[in-house]
């Protein structure tokens, strides 16, 4: 399998003509890097192409890697269903620089394309309706980059008796355990049969 992946790969490298930035196999998929300007031909390529015919649409999903200079990465998974094959195509951007929307490829991306403008604060260029789809319309920043903090915010709830949304601060269910291995749930005292080579 891994073998017909790097054909494809170099198919799709030689086809796109420099689109390509590089690629990888892992996990029985294939991975696409490619730069936000050039999202919408390589798409447009994989779905039409009659030895790709990834026109599956599967998903899109943002990550956060704040050390990184461009600190999101936008990755789309695509399924090809005749060649049953997936693809991933993944796309860096930072805070400031949007990504072309890819809506006018695949229709599916509208919402996604929201959830990941929603969540990680990632603009879309040419978008129909970017705006929040998970968070309330007064929500401040964007829940899933990892510099959001937990604490000091307020939820949002309908009360049934007040017959109305109202807002609360944030409660957290379960306090924060503090960690002293003295318990039996955090480490025993006896050691295991194996275990004694372990501290040699």
């Amino acid at each position: 399998m891994s073998e017909a992946l790097r054909d494809l790969a170099g198919y799709i490298k030689e086809k796109l003509d420099g689109r390509v930035q590089d690629w990888a196999v892992a996990y029985g998929e294939l991975t696409l890097f490619v730069e936000p300007g050039d999202i919408i031909d390589v798409l447009t390529f994989l779905k039409t192409d009659v030895q790709c015919q990834f026109f599956a649409f599967v998903d899109i999903c943002g990550v956060d890697y704040p050390a990184r200079e461009k600190r999101f990465e936008v990755v789309y998974h695509l399924l090809s269903p005749r060649q049953n094959q997936r693809i991933r195509v993944k796309v860096s951007t930072d805070e400031e620089t949007p990504i072309p929307s890819v809506i006018e490829v695949f229709p599916a991306a509208n919402w996604y394309e929201r959830e990941v403008y929603d969540l990680y604060g990632v603009l879309f260029t040419d978008h129909p309706d970017l705006r929040r789809i998970l968070t309330d319309y007064g929500f401040e920043g964007h829940p899933l980059r990892k510099d959001f903090p937990l604490t000091g915010f307020v939820e949002v709830r309908y009360d049934d008796e007040a017959k109305r949304v109202i807002y609360e601060p944030v409660e957290l269910r379960q306090e924060f355990r503090n960690f002293d291995f003295l318990s039996p749930w955090e480490g025993t005292e006896y050691v295991l049969p194996g275990d004694e080579k372990a501290k040699q």
